[in-house]
C-alpha cells in the first residue's frame, strides 16, 4: 500500500495476550487485512440484537421515510423528468451502493461501518476523515427533519412557521427523539417499523380514490428549457443516497451477514415505490402547476384528492415519517462515533454505552449538531449535505476497489457477483454523477464544506497533542478483530 502521511496521533492495540502496543497513526500501510470473525464483535448479552423486519424500515428511513420531500423534483423538472429520475437514478446510484454496503458491510459487520473499510484500505488518517465527512453531512441531514415536520404541520398551526415558537418547537423535538434513541435501537427499530406503515397506508388509499381522475396524458409533460438541473440533482440525490448509513448499525443486528443483503434489497424495492407511486398521483390526478410542489405539496394533493380527512392524515403521515428518519439518523451518527472510538481512532469516551447498549455520547454530539444546523434552509441543508457525503463516497469506492484487487481471496459473506473490473465500471455512473453534483454546488456550499474538510484534516494532529499530553485517551476494543494485523501471518494466509 502506498505510505500515508503521518496523521499525528497513536492508537493502542491489544494483542492476544491482552497487552497494549502503541503505534503511530498512519504506520499500518504494509500491514495485510486478513478478514473479519463475527466471534470478534463485541456483544452485549442483555441487548437485543435488530432482527429482519426492524431493519428494513430502519434502512427505509435511513434513505426515504416515504415521499415527503420529494416535492421540489417536480417543481424542478416537472411530471416526466420527474417520475423518470426516481426509476432511473436508482440504477445509477442506489443499486451500486446498496450493493457496496452488503458486500463491505458482511465483511465488516461492526459498528464503526463505512469508516472500517476505509480505514483497512487506505489507512486510519483516511478512515477518520471518512468518519468526519460522512457523520458532519447525517447530523447536517438531520437538521432537515424538525424542517419537514415543522413545514407540514405550519398549515395546521400557523405560529410554527417562524420566530420563537418555531424555534422551541424545534429545541422540543429534538430532546424528544434523542431520548428515543438513549432508550435502545430495537425501540428504534420496531418504532420505525410502525411509523412505516403509517406512512405508507394514506398513498395507498389516495391511489385507490384518484384512479378515475388520472390523466395519464400529465405524465409526459416536460419543457427541457426550463430545468433547474441543481435543485432537480440534489433532490434525486438526497431522496435515494444513505443505502451505506446502515452499515454503522451491523454491530447490533442479529447475524448480519446474512440479514443485511437481504434487508437491502427489500429496503430498495420499498423505497422505489414509496417515491414513484405518490409521484404517479400527484402528477396524474391532479393539474400541475410546479411552482406549488414544494416540500409540504402531498398534503395539498391530499385535500384536492380527498379531503380534508385525507389532507390530516398525509400531514399526520409526514410528521410522524420525519420522526422516523430523526431516530434513525441519530442512531447510525451515533453509533458511527462508538464504532470510531473502538477502533482507537477518536477519544474512547465515545465508545461509552448506556445502560441500554446505546451511544451516549456520540447521541449527545449528534444531538448537538441537528441542534445547531436547525436553523438553516431547506435548499441549503440538502446541497451542503450532498457536497460532503460525496467526498465521503468517493473514499467508499475507493476502498471498495483496492480491496477487491489487493486481496480478492479474503472471504466476503456477500459477494456481487462482479470482477475486479465490474467492480471499476459499477462505480463509474455513481462517480459521474459525484462530480456532477459537486459541480452545479453554489460557491457558498463550496466553501462551507471546504472549510469543514480542512478542520477535519486538523484534527487528527490535534488528537495527537492531547494524548501526548495526556488529555484524552486513545484504544482500540480488545473484543474486535485486528484489521491491521502486526503480524506476517495474515500476509501468508492470502497466499496460500
Amino acid at each position: 500500500m502506498r505510505q500515508q502521511p503521518n496523521s499525528g496521533f497513536t492508537t493502542k492495540f491489544r494483542n492476544t495476550g491482552g497487552k497494549e502496543v502503541a503505534v503511530q497513526m498512519g504506520e499500518f500501510d504494509n500491514v495485510q487485512y486478513t478478514g473479519v470473525d463475527m466471534g470478534g464483535v463485541p456483544v452485549l448479552d442483555n441487548i437485543k440484537k435488530v432482527s429482519m423486519v426492524p431493519l428494513i424500515f430502519l434502512i427505509f428511513y435511513e434513505v426515504s421515510g416515504g415521499p415527503f420531500g420529494i416535492e421540489d423534483s417536480v417543481k424542478a423538472a416537472g411530471p416526466l423528468l420527474a417520475l423518470l429520475g426516481f426509476l432511473v437514478f436508482p440504477f445509477i446510484w442506489s443499486v451500486p451502493e446498496a450493493l457496496i454496503t452488503a458486500e463491505m458491510g458482511t465483511m465488516f459487520p461492526e459498528n464503526g461501518g463505512y469508516v472500517t473499510w476505509v480505514a483497512s484500505a487506505l489507512g486510519p488518517y483516511w478512515g477518520f476523515m471518512q468518519g468526519w465527512m460522512k457523520w458532519l453531512s447525517g447530523v447536517i441531514d438531520n437538521a432537515l427533519y424538525p424542517v419537514l415536520f415543522l413545514d407540514y404541520l405550519k398549515s395546521a398551526i400557523p405560529a410554527l412557521g417562524g420566530g420563537w415558537p418555531r424555534v422551541l418547537a424545534v429545541v422540543v423535538l429534538t430532546i424528544a427523539f434523542t431520548y428515543m434513541n438513549y432508550r435502545g435501537l430495537t425501540i428504534v427499530g420496531w418504532f420505525a417499523v410502525f411509523l412505516g406503515v403509517f406512512s405508507i397506508i394514506p398513498f395507498v388509499v389516495m391511489g385507490l380514490i384518484s384512479i378515475p381522475k388520472l390523466e395519464p396524458s400529465s405524465w409526459l409533460v416536460v419543457d427541457i428549457h426550463n430545468v433547474s438541473w441543481g435543485l432537480y440533482l440534489n433532490t434525486l440525490f438526497w431522496n435515494l443516497n444513505y443505502w451505506d448509513s446502515i452499515s454503522t448499525l451491523a454491530g447490533e443486528v442479529d447475524n448480519p451477514k446474512k440479514t443485511l443483503p437481504k434487508a437491502l434489497f427489500y429496503a430498495l424495492i420499498l423505497v422505489v415505490c414509496a417515491y414513484f407511486f405518490p409521484l404517479l398521483i400527484g402528477t396524474g390526478a391532479v393539474p400541475v402547476e410546479r411552482d406549488t410542489w414544494t416540500d409540504g405539496y402531498f398534503s395539498d394533493i391530499a385535500k384536492i384528492i380527498g379531503g380534508v380527512w385525507l389532507r390530516y392524515w398525509v400531514q399526520a403521515a409526514a410528521a410522524l415519517s420525519n420522526m422516523g428518519c430523526f431516530v434513525t439518523e441519530m442512531s447510525s451518527d451515533s453509533f458511527q462515533l462508538l464504532g470510531m472510538a473502538e477502533r482507537g481512532i477518536i477519544p474512547e469516551f465515545f465508545g461509552k454505552r448506556s445502560r441500554y447498549g446505546t451511544p451516549s455520547v456520540g447521541i449527545l454530539f449528534s444531538a448537538s449538531g441537528v441542534l445547531l444546523l436547525s436553523s438553516m434552509s431547506f435548499q441549503e441543508i440538502v446541497a451542503a449535505e450532498n457536497f460532503l457525503y460525496c467526498f465521503g463516497m468517493i473514499l467508499e469506492f475507493i476502498a471498495f476497489i483496492r480491496l477487491r484487487i489487493k486481496y480478492p481471496a479474503v472471504a466476503r459473506p456477500y459477494k456481487i457477483p462482479v470482477g475486479t473490473v465490474g467492480s471499476i465500471l459499477m462505480c463509474v455512473p455513481p462517480t459521474i454523477l459525484i462530480c456532477v453534483v459537486l459541480a452545479l454546488a453554489s460557491f457558498k456550499v463550496m466553501l462551507v464544506s471546504f472549510a469543514a474538510i480542512v478542520i477535519g484534516s486538523l484534527l487528527p494532529p490535534l488528537f495527537g497533542y492531547t494524548e501526548k499530553m495526556g488529555w484524552l485517551r486513545f484504544s482500540t476494543s480488545a473484543a474486535l478483530p485486528d484489521l491491521f494485523a502486526l503480524n506476517r501471518d495474515s500476509a501468508q494466509s492470502l497466499v496460500h
